[in-house]
């Protein structure tokens, strides 16, 4: 490799930032940064990962009788029983605020690790903050395929990317045309940052894969004030099944439009972000009878695994919620990098991630609907299997894949 001035004075910046980290290693307390929108748009996003975060950690510091990691222990037994400190910080959805609280997190907060983002616009700044200080980057809910595509060392995401819950939702359709149902053209609706992009760029090429006509392609602003020309275009398109890739405040913004235009899409199978959110439902779930949206987590799940359903109670008690796609891989995010620092006996950056490489928890030992967590060459967790949940009768039902499925479709949806 050639030398350069660059390449000397990054390496001289990693190398100080290391130095207090390595000698964090003999601690009582593990300081975690948990780095979410906790004010603006997307406050809400933040408060109830804050309580994920905080359930996650109860059961890491203190006894509980359940088949999870660490869970059977007061904290981290690899560490003589340290426990674990989180510290929140607000990134506003925004990249360069959350670039500039990662490097406050990782220098003054002196965090051996940073668990988030939510949005994954904000998460391309902050693991590559992370890189540079070499510390772990826990993606625990960005879903765009191209973030552990960046050669990165110091990134891993134990769920899954959207690359895998479009082909989920493709695997669907095909089912249902081997049954009788008439599924030949989609139209997609994305926001213009890098969810909505990496999202609909998936969807594109699966449909071209598998034979279904893209009849429109939308792309809008994020936050937009209006969706009024959007949504006529869909309605004119008048697609077999829709498929949003919106947050939540966009998404109740085109419910909203579809309602007063009369546009009554025959299904909307939708990428997960605002249609898991309980405030889409609280706003306009009325007319949203049937929908689906893909998931990471099924509450289905604690029929066959009473631990799901004992932990979600006590999520629900500090939340007033039951765990959702988010939340619940907000949940699995702390418990991975805890398993992990506690394996590597150290808080310092690369012994974190040598044990997050050789990661290999089973599913059973999750209270995801997951064949298990290992780590590729990327970070990536290639094991993490999608659902799709159907909202029915003021809830989620899981309707695929057929082994994690309670119910059948309801399709076209109400």
């Amino acid at each position: 490799m050639t030398i350069t001035r660059r390449t000397v004075l990054l390496g001289a910046t990693a190398s100080a930032a290391l130095l207090p980290i390595a000698a964090r290693a003999d601690t009582k307390e593990v300081v975690i940064g948990v780095l979410y929108p906790l004010s603006g748009s997307s406050a809400q996003i933040g408060v109830d990962a804050k309580h994920a975060f905080e359930t996650a950690q109860d059961i890491i510091n203190n006894k509980y009788d359940f088949d999870l990691p660490l869970a059977r222990d007061a904290g981290l037994p690899g560490l003589g029983g340290a426990k674990i400190r989180l510290v929140f910080a607000d990134h506003q959805a925004d990249p360069q605020k959350g670039r500039a609280e990662a490097e406050r997190l990782i220098t003054q907060e002196k965090v051996c690790a940073i668990v988030g983002t939510y949005q994954s616009a904000v998460a391309v700044t902050v693991s590559q903050v992370c890189e540079r200080y070499q510390i772990p980057f826990i993606s625990a809910d960005n879903s765009s395929p191209s973030l552990h595509r960046r050669g990165l060392k110091f990134y891993f995401r134990a769920a899954p990317h959207d690359e895998m819950f479009s082909k989920a939702m493709f695997d669907f359709f095909d089912a249902l045309k081997k049954k009788g149902q008439k599924i030949e053209t989609l139209a997609l609706f994305h926001e213009d940052t890098i969810f909505g992009t990496d999202s609909a760029n998936a969807q594109l090429k699966l449909a071209k894969d598998r034979g279904y006509k893209v009849v429109a392609d939308i792309k809008y602003r994020a936050n937009s004030p209006s969706l009024t020309a959007e949504v006529q275009q869909l309605k004119a398109a008048n697609a077999d099944v829709l498929m949003p890739s919106s947050y939540t405040t966009d998404a109740i913004l085109l419910v909203k439009t579809m309602a007063e235009l009369g546009y009554k899409p025959k299904n909307i199978v939708a990428q997960d972000a605002g249609f898991s959110e309980k405030a889409l439902y609280d706003a306009v779930g009325d007319k949203l009878e049937g929908v689906i949206s893909r998931g990471s987590f099924s509450l289905d799940l604690a029929q066959k695994r009473p631990m799901v359903g004992k932990i979600n109670e006590m999520y629900k008690k500090n939340s007033g919620k039951d765990f959702n796609d988010y939340s619940s891989r907000q949940f699995m995010g702390l418990i991975v990098i805890a398993e992990a620092i506690n394996r590597a006996k150290s808080t310092d950056g690369d012994k974190i991630r040598q044990a997050l490489v050789a990661t290999n928890i089973p599913g059973d030992h999750t209270i995801m609907p997951w064949k298990d967590i290992k780590f590729d060459a990327q970070g990536q967790n290639d094991d993490a299997d999608p659902v799709l949940l159907q909202y029915v009768g003021k809830k989620f039902v899981t309707i695929a894949p057929p082994q994690a499925a309670v119910a059948e479709a309801i399709w076209p949806m109400k």
